[in-house]
């Protein structure tokens, strides 16, 4: 396979990664920090293409083909797929041989991955104990709310306007709670009014602080009176509280160990990594 079809897919992952824009669009400044990433990229790549272990890696065709289909699947049609290749110097040919080099390296680095150490029991325990915030799931209200804004540029939203027209809805309320969606649907001057005044799920500090206090002061199924915040007027409803809960060690072990030996397989491949290079340089 040639160089310059290397260099051109490494050049436009490097691009992507950077600066989110394929080659073409770059100043000179940003092409040079591609150039230097994208070249570094493939001696590393050559480096772990030529070490033993690559020696024994065999990447099915299907594997490449699936790589390249989720490429062309980016595209409208056909058409496209090709003019954007050709606009970044690659066909599909070459497009397949970076996609196999690509994949080879991938899988190579997960042979390498694979031999660091397993994960213990105790180990998934101390990180657990160590960090018990990790699996505390806070507290969540299920809030409503019906908003009516100040705006002095319209008679009906005046201060006193709007503060007039809440209350009567607050009043409403206190009479006949049922109806919070119906009357935020037709008065809520909120985007939420289409929902009926859902806010959804919120923990604390995620609301305007004059809201938040009051909604994890109420009761389960309680509605507030008018509250202002730095919007406007709100008649807020707490539907449900889901409990503050933590996480069991059981429950949370899957996850632990996933991440620590992701971990693990992250330094053992550095490591390696390393000493490809160390291997290159005394060669020389």
């Amino acid at each position: 396979m040639s160089h310059s079809h290397t260099d051109a897919y490494n050049l436009l992952r490097a691009a992507l990664a950077l600066f989110q824009k394929s080659p073409a669009q770059l100043a000179a400044d940003e092409l040079q920090q591609v150039r230097t990433q994208a070249s570094n990229e493939i001696k590393l790549e050559t480096r772990v293409l030529n070490s033993p272990e690559a020696a024994n890696v065999v990447i099915p065709e299907q594997e490449v083909h699936a790589a390249f289909m989720e490429i062309r699947n980016r595209y409208e049609t056909e058409q496209d797929f090709l003019t954007d290749l050709e606009r970044n110097e690659l066909d599909q040919d070459s497009l397949r041989s970076a996609l196999y080099r690509q994949c080879k390296v991938n899988t190579v680095l997960e042979v390498v991955g694979s031999r660091c150490p397993h994960i213990s029991e105790v180990e998934v325990g101390i990180y657990y104990h160590i960090h018990p915030e990790q699996f505390i799931k806070p507290e969540q209200r299920e809030a409503w709310h019906i908003y009516i804004s100040i705006n002095p540029d319209y008679p009906e939203n005046t201060r006193t306007m709007a503060l007039q027209r809440i209350q009567q809805l607050s009043l409403k309320l206190q009479k006949k709670p049922y109806k919070f969606s119906d009357l935020a649907m037709q008065n809520s001057e909120c985007p939420t009014a289409l929902q009926g005044g859902l806010l959804g799920k919120v923990t604390r500090g995620k609301l305007y602080p004059e809201l938040d206090k009051v909604l994890f002061e109420l009761k389960e199924g309680e509605i507030s009176q008018v509250v202002e915040s730095e919007i406007g007027f709100h008649v807020v409803l707490c539907k449900h509280i889901h409990k503050s809960e933590t996480l069991s060690l059981a429950k949370a072990s899957p996850k632990i160990r996933q991440l620590m030996t992701d971990r693990a397989k992250r330094t053992c491949q550095r490591a390696w990594l390393a000493s490809l290079s160390r291997d290159n340089d005394d060669r020389h």
